[in-house]
């Protein structure tokens, strides 16, 4: 079967042979290179589909043009006459747009020459002489009734071993069949060299039935005639379509196609049946899936469909959820789905421990769970959707340690965490970004943009890193915390008013330690000069009696006591007075 068509369609064929006159008599081996066939299509009908198929002796013209245009066999076949082993051929191209163009209509086949292949006495002298073309159009109309067209397609030969008084015969089953109205019911075929002087237990039978008409005798199926133009000048093929309502019954589920020949060498290449066969034809695909990080829990979203068929698929049908071939979930449709509709499921489902990480999910319309089905259908080849799925895991990060500056001014510093973009990660495509609240990391707002030099006003301050893979992300902090650094002293004050350095400077004292005591002594150990939070900075003045005077020029040594748990003893150290 080369297609399958389910819905309200009908078909007929168009065609014509390149022959002159039958074979054998005074058959001057003469074949054409073109004829022409017209369409004739009522109103309403539409084309859907349209198959040329040309055939003829030799071994093949696989290049022909049809109203002008080149055609070159999208598929071909080949056969061998059983007798003297003479080959023979056709070829298949989809027309579909050229007919369709055309419409109702003249349709010229041309370019098809086959007198290459002839040799002195390999066809002419044994009457197998032949060409010829048809074409199979599938066309649809809102009012017929829902049926189903079934193309078969090859080249079987037809050929008696020892003519005439041995019986060759083709038997085709057509299966998945439910007929549930046989009007209307109707076979035809395509088939090539038959000659209507040759008529040896030449029959085509459907369930055991012959049949016939005015232009098909029952004992001579192949004649060169065309039933449907009703003519039977059609030499050398033969183009019939045959009323079988009369043999086949309401409730088949089968039926069976049988040609026979005794003497005349046949070559069948189509076969076209309608049949009022109405069954569901369920299809099923995967549209989405939902899981979230760090569960087994998979949501699957997923579409029945109903498309191809000529009943509805009823209500109760199974589906069965598969990986590795073990059953892991079950649903059902629980309304009938109509002829070309769709209903869409949702699923969930937890996918076992033993499962890995990685894996493919089957989905099988019209499966109880154990492989068998339970509602007979058009199709049932095309009943499953495969999806792979991969469990989504948050990535894992490295533990960072605590980030420590000096303090600048209450509590105040200045940080460098910018490595800590890379050591945190465990994988190096995870992406890494740094947030000053969990609420910011959780939502992906407001990160940190400068991690080089990060003021944190307060501390300690606690400080988030996002780590994301493609589809989850961890949620990891560190402390940033200060401690109370050195003062740096700036050890010589020239105390003569220009402004610099006109007085004793420690950076990083009043700010950060707020209790602290400064004494300056003289070379001779002399407490000359005492400051504290209260007072300015030394300026070269000292103390005498009421007043002050200017210190003498030289060297003095201060004691400055901080007063801080991480200092219990005074830093020490020398300045130089110069006015």
């Amino acid at each position: 079967m080369y297609n399958q068509f389910n819905g309200r369609y009908d078909f007929t064929f168009i065609g014509n042979t390149l022959n002159v006159q039958p074979n054998f008599g005074n058959d001057p081996c003469l074949l054409l290179t073109s004829s022409t066939a017209s369409l004739n299509l009522l109103s309403g009908n539409t084309i859907e589909s349209a198959y040329l198929y040309w055939a003829g002796s030799g071994t093949g013209d696989l290049n022909v043009k049809l109203n002008g245009i080149d055609i070159t066999a999208q598929r071909s076949f080949s056969a061998i006459q059983n007798i003297n082993n003479n080959p023979f051929f056709s070829a298949f191209a989809d027309v579909t747009t050229i007919v369709q163009n055309v419409g109702n209509g003249t349709i010229t086949l041309s370019d098809l020459d086959v007198t290459p292949f002839f040799g002195p006495t390999m066809y002419c002298n044994n009457g197998t002489n032949f060409a010829g073309w048809a074409i199979v159009v599938v066309y649809s109309n809102p009012a017929f009734p829902l049926n189903q067209i079934n193309v078969y397609d090859g080249l079987e030969t037809l050929s008696s071993p020892n003519p005439p008084f041995e019986v060759d015969q083709l038997i085709i089953n057509l299966g998945n069949l439910n007929v549930l109205d046989n009007s209307g019911a109707k076979l035809g075929f395509v088939a090539w060299e038959g000659d209507a002087n040759i008529q040896e237990a030449e029959t085509l039978l459907i369930n055991g039935n012959p049949l016939s008409d005015i232009w098909n005798p029952v004992n001579n199926a192949f004649n060169g005639t065309d039933n449907i133009l009703g003519t039977n000048q059609l030499y050398n093929m033969d183009l019939d379509i045959y009323n079988i309502q009369n043999y086949i019954a309401v409730g088949n589920t089968s039926a069976t196609v049988e040609m026979t020949t005794a003497q005349d060498f046949v070559l069948i290449n189509t076969i076209v049946t309608k049949l009022n066969s109405q069954l569901p034809d369920a299809t099923v695909t995967v549209n989405s899936i939902e899981q979230t990080c760090d569960s087994r829990v998979v949501a699957l979203n997923y579409t029945v469909s109903n498309l191809n068929a000529t009943n509805p698929l009823p209500p109760g049908t199974p589906i069965s959820f598969y990986i590795d071939g073990v059953l892991i979930a079950y649903d059902e449709t629980t309304l009938p789905i109509a002829v070309g509709d769709s209903v869409n499921f949702y699923l969930s489902m937890v996918i076992p421990d033993t499962i890995p990480l990685d894996f493919t999910i089957t989905i099988v319309v019209d499966d109880t769970g154990n492989g068998t089905g339970i509602v007979a259908e058009l199709n049932e080849n095309n009943n499953t959707a495969q999806t792979l799925i991969s469990l989504w895991l948050s990535p894992t990060f490295n533990p960072l340690e605590n980030l420590v500056s000096c303090n600048e001014r209450f509590t105040q510093g200045t940080f460098d965490f910018s490595s800590y973009a890379d050591s945190v990660k465990t994988n190096p495509d995870d992406t890494v970004r740094f947030f000053e609240t969990n609420d910011d990391a959780v939502n992906d707002v407001n990160p940190i943009l400068n991690t080089t030099n990060f003021v944190a006003n307060t501390t300690p301050k606690e400080i988030f890193i996002r780590v994301s893979n493609d589809n989850c992300f961890a949620i990891t902090s560190f402390l940033l915390t200060t401690r109370n650094c050195p003062p740096t002293v700036y050890n010589y004050v020239s105390a003569n008013g220009d402004f610099y350095n006109n007085t004793f400077t420690i950076d990083g004292l009043r700010d950060i330690f707020l209790n602290f005591k400064l004494e300056i002594y003289n070379r001779w150990g002399r407490l000359i000069w005492t400051g504290d939070q209260s007072k300015e900075n030394w300026d070269g003045y000292v103390k005498e009696g009421f007043g002050s005077k200017n210190a003498t020029d030289g060297t003095y040594f201060y004691l400055l006591f901080l007063n801080d748990v991480d200092y219990p003893e005074p830093l020490k150290g020398y300045l130089y007075l110069n006015h």
